[in-house]
Parts: structure tokens; sequence; C-alpha cells
């Protein structure tokens, strides 16, 4: 990206006049001389003639005395390599990763104060493919869909990443919003899994923007990144759903309003469903559940609308067996049983992304099963990061009682369509 400001200079024409009075002078004290300004101190990396950079490498820009005013990066062929700044102006990141073993030079400005500049150039080598093992990553974010305002960035690692290595892969996680509503990331204890979100849930109608820049990224000593990974969504109407284990009811809720409640039966004791908050993470017109591996005794059976929960495999389906037991008693493996009738219009209404609060039942929701960004406060979320949290980015403090309030008003839900969600 060709940043370089074209100063457009404006000409002054001053028409000559007879002069009634003496020319105006400046008074300086004995001795005293103009100081020209000093050009800003400019520090480029990598070096100069480094070689075995890794691909994922970003030109460093440090700057006394001034602002970077223009970085162009270009290949051994000439060809310009797409860049952008971060938002706190320590490095221009490549908008894709760089190739292994070849030549890139960056040419770097700086603009004093006063206008005086500082130009750097810097040529490096990339490294040759590595022989290093690879730490698989899956972004949980698909491009050109539209999620519920509950729905975590979700990045999964196998095998996690080691705790001395987080910031590193941290800084290579991108997010943009527009409109802007910034948020951090948060690892889970054995870095499988590393969630992204903001203080308040996001907004209907913001557009998200995610890269997971990790291809060839060194993860401490013995391993790197994948693959790089990117994908632009959106946020769509705000929907909730509350479970209450005490009433055996599901409430509804479209912008903070009550649209329906659901009589639901839960797991029964020996297989209780989880208390927590989750969030929606699939959603299915036919399912097969396939439990026979289950030490406690398997089944199979088919289910027509089933929403996923859990990685566990909790799910709410329509369970027509259940029907006489809902809203009065629980006789599910964990899941939450619906009426045909109610699960094919809660498919209708609900999204990928959309809030589930689960309470009253014998157990308590376990971090990271399933994407479970929001079963934490904002205080114990951003504990999580590996890189320093903003002090001011904090939650909206807010009266209203429910979260579909504080995420913002929508859209009325459409129909569904015959072909399910």
């Amino acid at each position: 990206m060709d940043l370089r400001q074209r100063v457009k200079l404006l000409s002054v024409t001053i028409a000559a006049a007879p002069l009634v009075l003496a020319g105006c002078t400046v008074d300086r004290p004995p001795g005293a001389r103009q100081v020209n300004a000093s050009p800003p101190q400019l520090t480029v990396t990598p070096g100069d003639r480094s070689r075995d950079v890794p691909i994922s490498a970003e030109v460093g820009t440090a700057v006394k005395g001034g602002k970077i005013t223009a970085v162009r990066l270009t290949d051994d062929k000439g060809a310009q390599v797409p860049a952008e700044p971060r938002e706190d102006g320590s490095s221009w990141v490549p908008m894709r990763p760089l190739q292994n073993s070849r030549t890139y030079t960056a040419e770097v400005t700086a603009t004093g104060d006063r206008g005086r500049t500082t130009t750097q150039k810097t040529t490096f080598t990339t490294m040759a493919k590595s022989t290093k093992s690879t730490i698989a990553s899956l972004l949980n974010f698909t491009a050109d869909q539209t999620y519920g305002t509950a729905m975590p960035v979700v990045v999964t690692f196998d095998p996690g990443i080691p705790k001395e290595a987080r910031a590193d892969v941290q800084r290579r996680l991108f997010v943009k919003t527009d409109p802007p509503q910034p948020g951090t990331w948060s690892w889970l204890d054995d870095g499988r899994q590393v969630y992204y979100r903001a203080p308040d849930f996001w907004k209907p109608g913001t557009k998200i923007s995610v890269r997971a820049g990790l291809d060839g990224l060194p993860i401490g000593k013995n391993a790197i990144g994948d693959v790089d990974r990117s994908a632009t969504s959106k946020i769509g109407r705000q929907v909730s759903l509350d479970i209450d284990n005490a009433t055996k009811k599901m409430s509804v809720y479209q912008d903070g309003k009550l649209l329906r409640k659901i009589p639901v039966s839960l797991g029964k004791p020996s297989t209780p469903t989880s208390s927590g908050s989750m969030v929606i993470m699939e959603k299915h017109q036919y399912a097969t559940f396939d439990t026979r591996g289950d030490p406690m005794g398997g089944y199979v059976v088919d289910v027509e609308d089933a929403q996923r929960l859990t990685d566990g495999g909790e799910f709410i389906h329509a369970a027509p067996w259940s029907e006489g037991d809902q809203g009065n008693i629980n006789v599910s493996h964990g899941c939450t049983n619906v009426s045909n009738t109610n699960a094919d219009w809660l498919m209708g209404i609900t999204q990928v992304g959309d809030l589930v609060t689960v309470k009253g039942t014998e157990v308590t929701l376990d971090a990271g099963n399933g994407w479970t960004a929001w079963n934490v406060g904002w205080n114990e979320f951003v504990k999580g990061s590996a890189l320093p949290v903003p002090a001011g980015l904090k939650p909206t403090v807010s009266a209203t009682p429910h979260p579909g309030m504080v995420a913002g008003g929508s859209a009325p839900a459409p129909a569904r369509s015959n072909s399910g969600g």
C-alpha cells in the first residue's frame, strides 16, 4: 500500500506597492541564530541483508521526531506487496504471506514535524520451506454468513499453543469491525482455543472481518503455523434463548422482547443438561445421533431441527417422543427436547451465534465445551489474553436486565423457508 502523500504547493502572489513605512524586522537577541530542524530518526526491520526471515515477517518501523508517511514493499521481480499498518504503528503487515526463498525490499519514509524527511531501505531474504512440524489451526468463522449477536470469533489449534508462544500467535490474529466495536482475545488454559469478543454483544448490522495470519509463523522453537485464513461476515438480528430448569420452559427473546415460551424436557439426573451461557454452533434440519461408544450405554436416533450447543453433544431438537414430558419432567440424555412445531419455529428464528442460557440444572458448563466465551464475565475473560488489554475497554453500564437489549435493536425475523435453517 503506497501511502506517500502528495503535497500541493500553493503559490501566493503579492502585488508590489510603494511602502510608506519602513520594512518589518525580526528582533533576535545578540548572538542568536536560527536552528534548522533535524530529520526524524528511523529504524526499520528486518535489518538490511537479513536472511532466513520467516514468511510471516512484518516491516517493523520505529521513528523518533516524526511519523511514518510511506511504506513500499516489493519482491525481487519488482512487484509491490500490499501491506497495511498495525493500529499502534509498530509495523506494516503484508496482506498475504511472503513466499519462501525470495528477496524483498522495503522502502520506508518518515516525516518530521517541520517537513524534514528520512527514507531508509532494507532488503531481506525469506527462509526456505520449513521442515518443522506445523500446528494445525481452524477458523470457526465462515465468510458470507449472518451470525447472532453473541457470536465469538474462534480459532482452534491442534496441538494447543504453549503459554510462552501465545503472545506471538495472538499478534497474528486480526479482527476489524464496522462500525468499530473493539474487543480482545482470550485463551483457554490448554491453548487449544482462543476466543475474540467485545465487552458487549455485537450490534446488529456489524460487519466483522477476520484474518488468522499464521502461515510460516514460528511457534516456539520447534513448530510453525500452518496457513493464512480470512473471512468477512455480518451480524444479524438479536435473538436469545433462556432455559429454566425450575419451570421447564424456554423463553425466546428478540430485541429483548419475549416472543414465545416453549415447554422443554432437559437431561435426566443421570445425564443432566449443562447450566451456563453458550451459543448456537450448528443448525441441522436432519441429524443422526449415534452414541454407541458411550460407556453408559448408547443409542442411534434420527432427529429433526437440531441445533448444537456444545462439543459434548448437547442440542436443542425436536423430540416428538417426549412431548408429554415437556414442561413437566426431564427425560433426555442432556439435550433440550421441544415439540416438532416449536423446533420448526425455532429454526426459522435462530442463527448460529445466538446466545443460549441454561440455569438450574445439576452440572455447570465446562470451559471449552462449545464456544464458551460468554460463560464468564468480562473481567475474567480478559485474564485469558496473552497481550495487554486497553484499560478503557469495558462493558457498557446499562440498567437493562436482559442481554438482548444491550445488543441493540434489529429487524423483524423473516419467515422460515421450506429448506430449513
